[in-house]
This record gives structure tokens, sequence and C-alpha cells, in this order.
């Protein structure tokens, strides 16, 4: 699986990402990934167990970006982001290739709050508090 090179995604690939993590997950565990805010916690709870268990960074790169793919697929479903692939000026700031777009034109990470997420830990890298102290979100009226 790991080559010398690694793949850098793309905007248009991350519904893919998230998706194929969620069959991946779910077709082993009974885990509540269903794209909801509260579905966060559990990615909380899945980095918090990489931590626990001593992977270092490069072994976890992968699950990383699909857990990654995944909070931002959030955003995309429950905060009305959309995928953008970022600029240089972005990608220096951010570490990433990829980002989302918020209704009000911010860009966020979340595959850098995955990341943050497992390098400190702590409730202070939480990502469903990412998610309910996030600017730019979509008002929503309908549950």
């Amino acid at each position: 699986m790991g080559g010398a090179e690694e793949h850098t995604p793309r905007a248009g690939e991350m519904r893919a990402c998230a998706a194929a993590f969620v069959a991946q997950v779910t077709a082993r565990n009974r885990l509540p990934l269903d794209y909801s805010v509260a579905s966060l916690r559990v990615v909380d709870f899945l980095i918090d167990g990489l931590r626990k268990g001593g992977a270092d960074r490069d072994r976890v790169r992968g699950p990383l970006l699909a857990l990654g793919a995944y909070v931002g697929e959030v955003l995309v479903r429950r905060a009305g982001a959309v995928w953008v692939d970022l600029d240089a000026g972005q990608r220096a700031c951010f570490g990433q290739a990829v980002g989302v777009r918020m209704p009000d034109g911010r860009v966020w990470n979340p595959l850098g709050k995955v990341h943050n997420r497992f390098e400190v830990g702590g409730p202070q890298e939480s990502l469903q508090t990412f998610y309910l102290t996030l600017h730019g979100r979509a008002r929503r009226t309908a549950a």
C-alpha cells in the first residue's frame, strides 16, 4: 500500500474518500458515522484511540486523511460548506492541499484540525467543538 510517492488529494476526491472511510469502518464496527454533528464525537474517540495506541504520524497518515475527509464532509452536509483546492498561500498557511469554504466565504482546514487532535489531543482540539464554534455556517431552520 505505501509507495514512495504520497498522493495529494484534490477537492473533488474528498466526498468519495469520506464515503469509503465510512463504508470500511462501519462494515467492521457499529459506529454511528452518519455525517451528523454528534458523529464528530466518534471521530474524536477514534483519533484518541490512535494516539493511545502509540501510532506515529507516518503510520496513520491514511486514516488521518480519511478522518479529515469525514469531518470536512460533515461541514459540507451540515454547514453549507464546499470542498475547495487551496491556493499556494492557503496551502502554506494550512499545510494541506484542500479545505472547505463556508457560505460566508471563510476557508477552514478540517484535515489540519484532525492532525491537531492527533498531535495535541485534549478537549480543546475536539472536532465536535470545532464544528459547534465554527464561524460562517449556514443557518438552518429545519432539523
